[in-house]
């Protein structure tokens, strides 16, 4: 059985997506389009995200390390090597995830120029494992707010109807 990372580590994930997506960054990359972007890529990332689930995470190709944890917390802090630390290759994680996500992958704060890896670490728990699974949940949700600020919506009938209502309407008012 898995057992939940505390709050403090949910915090951690919700300010960071609330960061990520206020960021220059990630307006610029919002507001742009991706080379070859085109409707078919839209549908087939949006089938992925719906699809994306804790299951299609890359868990053979990620390391693992622990170190000793900062803060307070007594003789548990100094002793034990409860901070995790996953480090994910992007060779390994971007042929399984849609090009539309790769820029905002790589905007991530967890993106280690350097070694072309994403590197996440938890220490918000007392026990390894459950710094690992926080790991891991950081993953997935970085991966879900790339999807979600990336892949457009799709457009309703009824939408699509009222743009085009309005583009005629703009057209006779143009043109008299």
């Amino acid at each position: 059985m898995i057992s939940r990372p505390s709050l403090k580590c949910f915090e951690s994930i919700h300010i960071y997506v609330r960061e990520f997506r206020s960021s220059t960054y990630h307006l610029a990359l919002r507001n742009s389009l991706v080379a070859g972007d085109t409707e078919a890529d839209q549908v087939a990332a949006r089938e992925w995200l719906k699809g994306f689930g804790p299951s299609n995470l890359p868990k053979n190709s990620c390391e693992v390390s622990f170190s000793r944890s900062s803060g307070p917390g007594g003789q548990n802090v100094n002793k034990v090597n409860s901070k995790a630390m996953l480090r994910l290759p992007l060779r390994d994680l971007l042929p399984s995830v849609p090009k539309l996500l790769h820029d905002h992958i790589r905007a991530s704060p967890y993106y280690a120029e350097k070694s072309d890896a994403l590197v996440i670490q938890a220490d918000c728990n007392r026990k390894q494992s459950d710094n690992v699974d926080a790991c891991f949940m950081k993953l997935q949700h970085l991966i879900l707010a790339a999807g979600r600020s990336s892949i457009r919506g799709e457009t309703s009938p009824e939408q699509a109807e009222r743009v085009k209502r309005l583009y005629e309407c703009a057209y006779r008012c143009s043109n008299p």
